[in-house]
């Protein structure tokens, strides 16, 4: 049960209520060949902050873009990845955060053999409602498979759909194996 205690009028200078998602609750979307569990969507927070736990397959990889609107926060609780940022690389495992300022551009690719979970945070928060155009409600909470839109659609509706979002794409995904 999901307790969403926000008032229906309350704007971001308003004091609002709590919101209280039990484990295993959340809305889930599968896009971009992954699963957004939304923990926080934006309507919840006035505004403010979007929050997901993200699980994304090995070899997944972003292409460079930035975000014009949204600062990004990414705590990585399982797997590993490579994290480029501005004209930085990391190396991200389990337990690492990293932070990226509204137009940073950056790019991501899953590495290793098995999938990644993180925590991601947007602020403002309303980039998750990017992937919910983009992609379908989850009908469970795991990675899509040949129930999910296949992957060129969804690429496709990602630059479609992004630049109303305030993403731009500016660059390459990271290489395999860099």
């Amino acid at each position: 049960m999901v307790q969403v205690a926000t008032p229906a009028d309350a704007d971001a200078s308003t004091p609002g209520r709590a919101v209280f998602r039990p484990a295993g609750t959340a809305r889930g979307t599968w896009a971009m060949g992954s699963l957004f569990e939304h923990l926080l969507t934006a309507e919840e927070s006035g505004g403010t902050l979007g929050v997901a736990v993200v699980t994304q397959p090995p070899g997944i990889a972003t292409p460079l873009h930035r975000h014009t609107r949204e600062a990004e926060a990414f705590f990585l609780l399982d797997g590993s990845m490579t994290y480029r940022a501005g004209d930085d690389t990391f190396h991200l495992e389990a337990g690492d955060f990293i932070w990226l300022p509204a137009l940073v551009p950056h790019a991501f690719r899953v590495t290793g053999t098995s999938p990644v979970r993180f925590l991601g945070l947007s602020d403002p928060g309303h980039l998750l409602a990017l992937y919910d155009e983009v992609g379908l409600p989850a009908a469970e909470h795991r990675l899509p498979g040949a129930d999910g839109r296949p992957m060129p659609e969804e690429i496709k509706r990602w630059n479609e759909v992004g630049p109303r979002y305030g993403l731009e794409v500016v660059g390459p995904p990271i290489p395999e194996g860099a």
